[in-house]
Parts: C-alpha cells; structure tokens; sequence
C-alpha cells in the first residue's frame, strides 16, 4: 500500500505543482488559545439555525466523536455543511475546536477541505464548511440507490489520485506537518465532479518534521489505524499511509475495512474477486 500511495503522490507532483505554504508556522506556546479568524466569515447563531432548520434531524448528514453534521442552506442559496460541536464545557471541546480552525485554516489546496467559516457562542462552536454534493466515498460505494450507477473504475482512480494529493500536502508543504489520523472513505468526499476532498481534521495533529508524536489516547476508526500506532501511540505519516491503503481496498472492493479485516486470512481470496 506504501508503493500504491508513493506512486499516487509522484503522479500528483507532475501533474500539479501547488504553492508553498512551507513558511507556515504554529504558534508559540503562549498563543496556543488565540486562533486567528481574520480569513473567515464569522456566522451568527441565528443564520445557521435557520440554514438547518433549527439543526433538523433530517438535515443530519453525519455524526461524529465531537459532534454532528448538518446540511444547510444559507439565505443566499448556497449549500453549506455545518459542523455543530458537542454542547458539553470540556477541555476536549475547545482543543477540538481550535485545533480543527487552525488546522484547515492554514492548509490550502484543492483536495482538501476548505473551512467557509465559524460561529462561535458562549454554548455553541460550530464550523461551516463547502457542501460536497456526491457525500463520501463509503456513501457513493456502500449508501446508494439503485438509481445511481456504481463509481466507474475512472473516477475511482482520480479518487485515489486526489485523496493522495490532499495527503501529500499535509505531510509534505505544511511547516510542521500535519498527521490526519484517520484516514478513511468517510473521510474522503466528492465534489460536484467527483473530485476527492480529504476532510474532517478533527483528528489532525501538528507534527514537528523532526519527530513523530506521542499521545496518550489513540485516535481513529478501528480497522484504519496502523498496527504500531495502536501499539505504541506513536503517529506519523506512515500512519495516513495505512489508512491510506485501506481506503483503496475499500475504493477497489466495496468492502468496509470491518468486512476485509475478517476476509484477511483466508488464504483462497484473491483481490480480482471482490471488485465491485
């Protein structure tokens, strides 16, 4: 998968020279509370309940560790995906919610989510996002109608390609770089062109590029995460690399990483039986 992944991102360099944003930095330690805003609209509540209809339960298009995500329409017209985080006062909330604006913020390019803007109240923290109209890799594979025909082995390669790009990016053009971890199809979405977007860094952790990272609570989907950083703690690029390929299995075979991790040992499965 490791081979797959470094031949995906050396194709995306040929193609697609982007800008440099290695002169990207984070900041000291003493501004760690402060996160700068000055790029984005600031929404109030009340835009954003309307666009969601007061956050509808039919408006939910995911949910997530630190909150639920909700379609919404803003007054004019356009869609947006809006990311409500979880009500509860902790010290995880509030990490959550300044890590991920720093985060997308300062990472620019076109296979990876960009943040429109951020609403922000004594009890609500909400993100608002480009809303993607094909959903996710693991909705096109696994959550479609019969009316929608399956992704054709052309657009499932410029999935592979972009979602590779959009990694690339984060490990390789932001100064320290950025681990996603968790790297998964439903954490890939598609645009309006079927092009791949790398989104939901709520998981994301800065990186110094001379050290990987240890923390003490492993973060990720079971089935995504690299043997040795559930052992060990540790993250690193090798960590998106894993999730990575078990994103291409997904993309190849229509399973779920659940489904592949029992297949694994049967020694009579072949890769060419479950394309899907």
């Amino acid at each position: 998968m490791g081979c797959m992944f470094y031949l995906c991102i050396n194709c995306a360099a040929d193609e697609d020279p982007e800008v440099d944003f290695t002169q990207i930095r984070r900041p000291a330690a003493d501004e760690d509370r402060e996160v700068n805003f000055r790029q984005l609209r600031r929404y109030s509540l009340h835009e954003l309940q309307v666009a969601t209809d007061t956050f509808s339960h039919k408006n939910i298009l995911g949910r997530g560790g630190f909150g639920t995500v909700y379609k919404g329409r803003l007054a004019d017209g356009t869609l947006v995906a809006v990311k409500r985080l979880k009500a509860e006062k902790t010290q995880g909330e509030e990490l959550q919610f300044q890590t991920e604006v720093e985060l997308i913020t300062m990472a620019v390019h076109r296979n990876l989510l960009r943040l429109r803007g951020f609403c922000m109240t004594q009890t609500e923290r909400l993100l608002v996002y480009p809303y993607m109209a094909n959903g996710s890799v693991a909705s096109c594979l696994r959550d479609r109608t019969e009316a929608q025909p399956p992704l054709d082995w052309e657009k499932r390669k410029r999935i592979a390609l972009g979602s590779a790009r959009g990694l690339a990016y984060l490990h390789d053009h932001c100064d320290p770089k950025i681990i996603h971890r968790d790297v998964k199809a439903a954490n890939i979405l598609l645009d309006e062109e079927f092009e791949a977007v790398v989104g939901d860094f709520g998981l994301a952790k800065l990186m110094d590029y001379k050290d990987t990272h240890v923390t003490t609570a492993v973060r990720g989907t079971m089935g995504h995460i690299a043997p040795e950083y559930l052992s060990t703690g540790k993250s690193s690029e090798k960590t998106d690399v894993f999730g990575y390929g078990v994103m291409l299995l997904e993309l190849v075979t229509g399973k779920t990483a659940f489904h592949l991790a029992l297949l694994a040992n049967n020694d009579d499965v072949l890769l060419f039986d479950w394309d899907y």
